[in-house]
């Protein structure tokens, strides 16, 4: 066992010292040969896969598909736009981008529902009425069917 964990620390000193070799191998590069040294490195380098950068996949990206989404009449969408009306289509897709970030479910529907509020609810009256356990209620419902239908378009 103790010959096994050694050699598993010598593995990994060795993966680390190559590494460092060739960083500084890159460093010596980057200094003799300047911007040319991408020629070294990279294929292609003068080509357009800049500009062509996503065409092979025909699917639309991340973004497309929550934006469409947004605009769709789906009822949990109409129910976003209605709640974040006074947001624009960017500030929802980076509000929901931070939502989908969280590490667990739970974290997820929360930080939706969070974002949902927005300053209305926390500094608004709404809070302090008779309905406001009815309007938490409905939040984290239109918070956990957002997350659903995300997770499901994005899949």
């Amino acid at each position: 066992m103790v010959a096994e964990k050694l050699s598993d620390s010598q593995q990994r000193l060795a993966s680390f010292l190559e590494s460092v070799k060739a960083a500084q191998q890159l460093q010596d590069d980057i200094m003799k040969y300047g911007l040319d040294a991408a020629y070294l490195y990279c294929d292609d380098v003068d080509g357009d896969w800049l500009e062509t950068w996503g065409d092979d996949d025909h699917e639309p990206g991340y973004i497309e598909k929550i934006t469409t989404f947004l605009e769709s009449d789906d009822v949990v969408a109409v129910k976003v736009r209605k709640r974040l009306q006074d947001k624009s289509h960017d500030e929802i897709i980076g509000g929901l981008e931070y939502c989908l970030s969280q590490l667990t479910e739970k974290d997820r529907i929360f930080a939706a529902k969070d974002f949902l509020v927005g300053d209305v609810v926390v500094s608004g009256s709404s809070r302090a009425s008779g309905n406001s356990s009815i309007d938490e209620v409905e939040l984290l419902e239109l918070a956990e069917d957002l997350m659903e239908k995300l997770r499901e378009i994005l899949a």
